[in-house]
């Protein structure tokens, strides 16, 4: 059984009271409600240490948003996989359309932090997907594609197998725009196809595909009951405890 996963990605929100808060929060509604998918967060790398204090049992994944494409060395501001390592981290997301469009990363660099990811032993969350120009020219299945094949098929069949892919359609990130169940469904089962066909499908499906375009409270049942969506990766409703935990109910 692929594992089934919701994972909020705080982004640049939250002072450090407010996210120890948050954590402290989190920690307590995973306690005491029985979950059926693995919760992860992935909240600003400032906190990651705090996070790892708080969830000292590993009840709760700690990802960084983004780390080097790099060993180490002259890269201010940047953070390598190895020191992830070293605090314990689950793993880091790699590839967000935000470090897309705002950090110039393309899939050669996704797949170079990749492959340093999974030699330290952090899970990558390799995310992907298409723009709104490029879904309304029909190009978003051959977007997708490219990526997958850049970013991934420079590994070999077990390491695959540790990478968990996040689709997120680019026009749906913080718009409120959703793509309806069937849309995500398409694509979540073409990712998974493209990996069956260079893998075989035995590998393609131990592979966790996550969606992550607006998942909210009132849609997330839906999305996750899709046969090749096995989660979310959340933004804006991972910030508040009462949006997220109805998320991660959509899977009882």
């Amino acid at each position: 059984m692929r594992r089934k996963i919701v994972a909020g990605n705080w982004k640049m929100n939250k002072n450090v009271i407010d996210a120890q808060q948050l954590m402290i929060q989190l920690l307590s509604y995973k306690n005491n409600n029985a979950t059926n998918c693995e919760v992860w967060i992935a909240p600003p790398s400032l906190y990651l240490m705090m996070a790892k204090d708080i969830f000292e049992k590993d009840e709760i994944g700690v990802f960084s948003q983004d780390m080097s494409e790099h060993e180490s060395g002259a890269y201010t501001g940047e953070i390598s996989a190895g020191m992830l390592e070293s605090i314990d981290a689950t793993g880091s997301l790699i590839g967000h359309s935000e470090r897309r469009q705002y950090h110039g990363e393309t899939d050669s660099h996704c797949n170079r932090k990749i492959k340093l990811a999974l030699d330290k032993g952090l899970i990558p969350v390799y995310c992907n997907g298409e723009t709104l120009e490029q879904r309304k020219a029909g190009q978003h299945l051959e977007v997708v594609k490219n990526q997958t094949e850049v970013a991934l098929f420079t590994l070999s069949a077990e390491e695959i197998k540790k990478v968990v892919i996040a689709y997120e359609p680019v026009w749906a990130i913080g718009t409120g725009e959703t793509a309806s169940p069937e849309q995500a469904q398409e694509i979540h089962a073409h990712i998974r196809s493209i990996i069956a066909a260079k893998y075989g499908q035995e590998v393609a499906d131990e592979i966790s595909i996550l969606y992550g375009g607006s998942v909210k409270p009132d849609n997330a049942k839906e999305i996750f009951s899709q046969p090749d969506i096995d989660g979310g990766l959340i933004g804006g409703a991972a910030l508040k405890l009462e949006d997220f935990s109805k998320i991660i109910e959509g899977f009882n």
